[in-house]
């Protein structure tokens, strides 16, 4: 599963320009793309809905070794209930603490060295105060879980993911399929996982020809496939492959065909001024 890649966090934004500014101006990330869609995603990338979207990938480097956010717009909806799914991304950066200060952005500390903020939409990200020399700043995604052990067993026996921390007790586990990549949480909660309007989706390539294979797995698994292997375009540029699966919590989770990905991610220089041109 070397081959496998961490790309991206789908949030759903009801506001794109307070959101692009939080992203850009206080946590310190590039616009990487912007592009234009003018009906719904056939794989329900931008959710639900079928109308005019947009998606901007803005992240701290290039996508091909960077996990970055996509932030989807659809045009006309302006706000998202928020569920309990999505528990946050933690990042370590010194310069995005420095930014939220001077910017009287809203930061709280939750331990030494370590600031809670959210990004417009009540999305919780946690700032480290420190700085990783020439790596991705970004460090995990931590998702809700009910059934812990279910959870467990589904990203890293089927998945394919490797374990580095687990806290049977804390009903806590970091798995990841790169050292050097971002890294998932899983966190046990009482009570059931709600993804209310809000919800988010989780990215990661594996070659092409994985996925009909992994699609197979899952079959017979008896595991949820929300959208079975379809190719999307984009306007322009490279068209992928994905599988669009749900883990036992309903988090939803695409796997792409990483050859075609990496043309499509390619950084577009022009990806700013498409997004401040924008309707």
């Amino acid at each position: 599963m070397a081959t496998r890649r961490a790309l991206h966090f789908v949030f759903k934004v009801g506001n794109r320009f307070q959101t692009v500014h939080f992203f850009r101006d206080v946590l310190g990330m590039q616009v990487l793309r912007h592009e234009e869609f003018e009906e719904g995603c056939k794989a329900a990338c931008n959710g639900p809905y079928d109308g005019k979207w947009s998606k901007t990938m803005v992240g701290f480097g290039p996508e091909d070794d960077h996990f970055v956010a996509e932030l989807t717009y659809n045009y006309g909806i302006g706000d998202y209930k928020l569920g309990n799914d999505f528990m946050g991304i933690t990042l370590a950066s010194s310069q995005a603490v420095s930014n939220a200060r001077k910017l009287e952005w809203p930061l709280s500390q939750v331990a030494e060295g370590v600031f809670e903020t959210e990004a417009p939409g009540g999305y919780k990200f946690y700032l480290q105060d420190r700085s990783l020399p020439q790596s991705d700043p970004v460090l995990k995604v931590t998702l809700a879980v009910t059934d812990f052990q279910k959870s467990l067993n589904y990203w890293s026996n089927l998945l394919g993911m490797k374990i580095y921390e687990h806290d049977e007790e804390k009903q806590r586990v970091l798995l990841g399929y790169a050292d050097d990549q971002c890294k998932l949480e899983l966190q046990g909660i009482k009570g059931a996982v709600d993804h209310a309007a809000a919800f988010g989706r989780i990215a990661f390539s594996c070659p092409q020809k994985e996925l009909p294979d992994l699609e197979e797995l899952m079959k017979r698994e008896n595991q949820s496939i929300l959208t079975p292997l379809v190719s999307l375009d984009t306007p322009g540029k490279a068209t992928v492959q994905v599988v669009i699966l749900a883990d036992p919590d309903g988090h939803e989770i695409c796997f792409v065909g990483d050859e075609a990905f990496r043309e499509l991610s390619k950084r577009d220089p022009k990806g700013s001024k498409l997004l401040d041109d924008a309707p």
